[in-house]
């Protein structure tokens, strides 16, 4: 099967070129200079020109506090051009999967959300990405909208790799301590992917396609996960800082945050039979390989 990949550099996309390759998928993955989020007509040019049986879109505008700075730039590539990529994937009557994020909440709920609780963007960033699955909904009926949280890698900019840099330089950490969500893992992002891309092409005309959310299994905070990240690094980490849970209010950005985007993930386990690992598992083999990667290097 092949399959036609925007965002390959990112932290999901990497992780789905290495296992779609694995796996026997032929990855499709133009490279930003090619596939330019910030003109739709490009997009829609390389969809229409691949011969793919499906569409992954794992790109978008990711900087959450710039984004309130530079919201025209956030819609213009998490809405403009998602939609485009999707218009174009309905022409071609091929299933497109979308990632998005646990952030088109406001987090007041005070449970794991479902898929059809009413959404609520509390910044320019989480917008943007809710305007992006407005598009895809609009555009192709044959599409997966995948929303996930707290995503980290080996890989590019995330909260282990900057929480273990910092450990490096200071000997105190404060930590937000009244957020709470799913840390996940980008790999089980991929692989969810995959298996759901699978399902589409082989039943285009059955898939349930529809929104759907996938985190890692369980829940922290993000003093919780940090306190994590060195519990399960051990001895391999050579500095391990003081740890200091703080409150939101005590560390201003540019953007709000939403205290609590748990996922309920039952929907797509049950649609599509994907694994859920517990989150502090899927940690531990982050840090294997990030570990082993600097010791490497």
């Amino acid at each position: 099967m092949r399959l036609l990949l925007f965002g390959g550099t990112g932290q999901v996309g990497t992780e789905l070129r290495s296992l779609g390759r694995a796996q026997g998928f032929q990855i499709a993955a133009p490279p930003r200079a090619v596939a330019d989020f910030g003109d739709p007509n490009i997009i829609a040019r390389l969809v229409n020109t691949d011969a793919s049986a499906v569409v992954v879109n794992a790109a978008g505008y990711t900087n959450v506090d710039r984004a309130e700075s530079e919201e025209d730039l956030a819609f213009a590539i998490n809405a403009e051009a998602a939609g485009a990529l999707a218009v174009a994937a309905a022409a071609r009557q091929i299933p497109s999967i979308h990632i998005s994020t646990d952030y088109v909440f406001d987090g007041r709920k005070g449970s794991p959300y479902v898929e059809g609780d009413a959404t609520a963007p509390i910044n320019a960033y989480g917008r943007s990405k809710l305007a992006g699955e407005q598009a895809v909904c609009a555009a192709n009926p044959r599409h997966i909208i995948l929303r996930t949280a707290w995503v980290y890698s080996p890989y590019g900019k995330n909260f282990v790799r900057t929480v273990l840099r910092l450990a490096a330089e200071r000997d105190r950490l404060t930590i937000v301590a009244d957020q709470r969500g799913c840390p996940t893992a980008a790999r089980d992002v991929a692989l969810a992917c995959l298996q759901i891309a699978q399902r589409c092409v082989a039943g285009p005309d059955r898939a349930p396609y529809g929104t759907y959310h996938f985190a890692g299994g369980g829940e922290a905070s993000w003093f919780e996960f940090a306190s994590a990240i060195f519990e399960l690094a051990g001895d391999r980490v050579s500095c391990v800082p003081e740890l200091v849970p703080i409150r939101t209010s005590d560390y201003p950005t540019p953007a709000l945050r939403p205290a609590d985007t748990r996922l309920d993930c039952a929907a797509v386990v049950r649609e599509f039979g994907v694994s859920q690992r517990p989150w502090r598992e899927a940690l531990t083999e982050t840090l294997d390989r990030l570990l082993a990667s600097k010791e490497t290097s």
